[in-house]
């Protein structure tokens, strides 16, 4: 466990953003300006349901031991139901039909609601980060998967179900790869960082020459790759390393024409541990989407920019979309 804290004043009421991942749990205290202003990370007990809670519920009341809050927003990574409190499915976290927001409420004391991972980042995005002023935005989380965000004048598009915007299980290539979403040929199967390290050790295997580099970086065992090699790899000028990101870019400026065909937005922001390549893979995904929008040269090209908000976006937005359940109807309400 870890904690951070910041010097900065507060700016308003507070509350409590959890982003809940496969590997880490992150918790702040967030102020109306979106700064955070104590932080605390622990390990993600993702494989046992009951200890999940209770690492969310343990950093909870850290934080609330050392701050005033209203309210605490969790971002789930998974499938969260339209009233915002049962996560109804995570393929990476156990959680089947949890009723985390009643669990979190009678644990802590405090309101609480639930969101998509994607969802919060989108939020929190639109209203402190790369897509102020935007009226329409798609967000992409691209990490172990690809999650999705949409935001259309100040309200997060959450569907009938509260399962829209899955981005990431958008089918590209029927009988593709197997999904743990049950599917096959989902586009997080080809541009996830998922897919980036597992493309590049596919690449390196066949063509260790053309590797070196990468290789170098693993101590020439594939099994030894992380994301952060290979792109630090491709920035070396890596023959096998500027493949993958050639390829990753492709399918996902592919999968943001499709989303363009569907949805029109103005800006598509990326996040999420693969970002962290910048100019490496924005420029891929910014020519394969003009190169794959349909209608292209008669209608306006959305921007595509990387997000302004690093791995705290997911804590930020959850904060943030706490502000309607602060007080049960004495709050604000958000998203």
């Amino acid at each position: 466990m870890t904690t951070n804290h910041s010097p900065a004043p507060a700016s308003g009421p507070l509350h409590i953003g959890v982003d809940v991942g496969g590997t880490k749990i992150a918790a702040g205290v967030v102020d109306d300006d979106g700064a955070i202003l104590t932080s605390t990370t622990r390990p993600s007990p993702a494989g046992d349901a009951p200890q999940t809670l209770g690492a969310v519920v343990d950093a909870v009341r850290e934080l609330r031991a050392t701050h005033d809050v209203l309210a605490v927003g969790v971002a789930a990574a998974g499938f969260v139901d339209a009233e915002r409190a049962v996560v109804m499915f995570a393929p990476n976290l156990a959680w089947r039909d949890e009723p985390l927001r009643d669990e979190i409420e009678q644990r802590t004391g405090l309101p609480a609601v639930v969101e998509n991972d994607a969802n919060a980042v989108a939020w929190a995005e639109a209203r402190f980060g790369a897509g102020r002023g935007e009226s329409h935005l798609v967000a992409l989380t691209v990490g172990t998967g690809i999650g999705g965000g949409v935001v259309v004048d100040g309200r997060v598009q959450r569907g009938r179900f509260g399962a829209a915007a899955e981005v990431g299980h958008v089918v590209m290539v029927p009988g593709g790869r197997p999904c743990p979403c049950g599917l096959q040929g989902c586009l997080e199967q080809y541009a996830s960082g998922n897919a980036l390290l597992r493309r590049a050790q596919e690449v390196a295997t066949t063509s260790p020459v053309l590797a070196g580099d990468l290789l170098a970086r693993a101590g020439g065992r594939t099994d030894h790759m992380e994301g952060w090699m290979v792109t630090e790899a491709a920035r070396a000028g890596d023959v096998a390393a500027l493949q993958v990101f050639d390829e990753v870019g492709v399918w996902l400026g592919r999968g943001i024409a499709q989303l363009a065909a569907v949805l029109d937005p103005g800006l598509v922001v990326l996040g999420g541990g693969v970002s962290a390549a910048g100019d490496l893979l924005l420029d891929r995904v910014r020519d394969a989407y003009g190169k794959n929008l349909t209608g292209r040269g008669h209608r306006p090209l959305l921007r595509i920019e990387m997000a302004a908000f690093g791995p705290e976006a997911g804590m930020i937005g959850a904060a943030d979309l706490a502000r309607d359940v602060a007080g049960r109807g004495g709050g604000t309400t958000s998203g």
